[in-house]
């Protein structure tokens, strides 16, 4: 399997600008090549939604999504090779390469010389994933990316049982945590605590609930209840439904009959079902005049945008705006939009290159570093890792509006 330093994808991306196709290489090129391609651009093109980037980047709070290209300072870093487990075959092969270019493109854009980023295929499942991650330990990583899938990660984690090293996956599965696993994926729970939050400044008192009868499903419901509470609000209505069920009318018919006096609705759902769930709604007078629809981060999906029942509906999630900029860069290196995902291969690629440099190689990825409580500044905005290896973001609320997403109250810029 190929192996990635940060000057043979400078040569690669060259080759990409000049015949627009793209080809996985593990060549070595000199580095008055990369010079040379590095030269062939201005270096402060007006038009260029990069050229604003800071010069450094900071200390504190560590902003990676708008990193500075090389610097010859940089040079002289020790070597560091990290591995990135992701679907490059298989069912979900679509998503995996796309964050792994995502996660190229931040190789490039992080400037460090002596990077090495080792991929390996997880073929989307656990077998796959058991053998990249023995593929990638022959090639002594400091620390691995990925994977995304829950038992891909757990494949992972009996792999690298005792072997020092800590894991940065993008699994939502909260109960994978632990001591060497810090998971990256959009988790519930800060997405709960917003929604409701938001809600009650709006004046918001009596609530509804439809959510499935699951492990998210319960906890979700769990937690909005919980917030709700504290927050001096009443859940009066609650429909919960098996996943699997395929006609949902009669359990919404039921949930609206004397409902007239809810203020919002919980819908901790996405895709079809969140569809069919706001369409059966506004069938039985529950519409979005009357109600308001409250979301999940499922909700952050361009499909829902044009469902006229769920407009107005709000939801905590990443700020959009904020991921515009990685979107931008993205389609001009592609020349295709990136899939949702792959700003969080983006972000951890970029966060293992910043603490490399920081740590200058010496204990770059130890708890305390991946832990720092000032967090980092990336393309979906702040985050941190919690002790208890959780990631915790400033997400922003967003309304679906005129056809698209709308930003209504920003994402905190700090954790201070």
């Amino acid at each position: 399997m190929t192996k990635i330093h940060r000057l043979s994808y400078l040569i690669l991306m060259l080759t990409l600008l000049s015949v627009s196709s793209f080809a996985l290489q593990g060549c070595s090129e000199s580095w008055n090549a990369a010079k040379t391609w590095k030269g062939a651009f201005p270096e402060h093109d007006p038009n260029d939604p990069t050229a604003n980037r800071p010069d450094r980047l900071e200390v504190t709070e560590t902003n990676i999504a708008n990193p500075t290209r090389a610097t010859a300072n940089q040079q002289n870093l020790p070597p560091i090779k990290v591995a990135i487990l992701l679907p490059l075959s298989g069912q979900h092969n679509a998503l995996g390469n796309s964050m792994l270019q995502a996660a190229q493109m931040a190789l490039f854009e992080m400037g460090y010389e002596n990077f090495e980023l080792i991929p390996r295929d997880t073929k989307a499942t656990a077998e796959g994933a058991h053998a990249a991650a023995q593929s990638a330990l022959n090639e002594n990583p400091q620390l691995i990316i990925g994977p995304i899938f829950a038992n891909s990660v757990r494949a992972v984690q009996s792999v690298t049982q005792g072997k020092n090293i800590n894991i940065i996956s993008f699994s939502t599965d909260w109960t994978l945590a632990q001591n060497n696993t810090y998971l990256m994926g959009f988790m519930p729970f800060a997405q709960v605590d917003r929604i409701a939050s938001y809600a009650s400044g709006l004046k918001l008192k009596n609530y509804g609930i439809i959510a499935p009868i699951n492990k998210y499903g319960d906890t979700v419901t769990s937690a909005f209840k919980e917030k709700v509470a504290r927050n001096g609000g009443i859940i009066s209505k609650e429909a919960r439904y098996m996943p699997s069920a395929n006609n949902l009318s009669a359990q919404i018919k039921s949930f609206a009959e004397k409902s007239s006096s809810l203020d919002a609705i919980f819908i901790p759902v996405g895709g079809a079902q969140a569809e069919t769930i706001a369409g059966l709604l506004s069938y039985h007078g529950l519409t979005p005049n009357r109600v308001k629809y409250l979301g999940s981060g499922l909700w952050d999906d361009k499909r829902l945008m044009n469902e006229h029942n769920l407009r107005g509906g709000i939801f905590a999630g990443p700020s959009p705006r904020l991921r515009k900029d990685f979107e931008k860069r993205y389609q001009a290196l592609y020349s295709k939009a990136p899939i949702r995902l792959a700003s969080l291969a983006y972000d951890a690629t970029a966060l293992a290159a910043v603490l490399a440099q920081k740590g200058n190689g010496n204990y770059a990825f130890n708890k305390p570093s991946l832990t720092n409580p000032n967090g980092f500044s990336g393309t979906d905005g702040i985050f941190r890792f919690n002790q208890n290896g959780l990631v915790e973001r400033g997400l922003a609320i967003l309304e679906f509006s005129g056809g698209g997403i709308v930003e209504i109250s920003p994402a905190p810029r700090s954790f201070q």
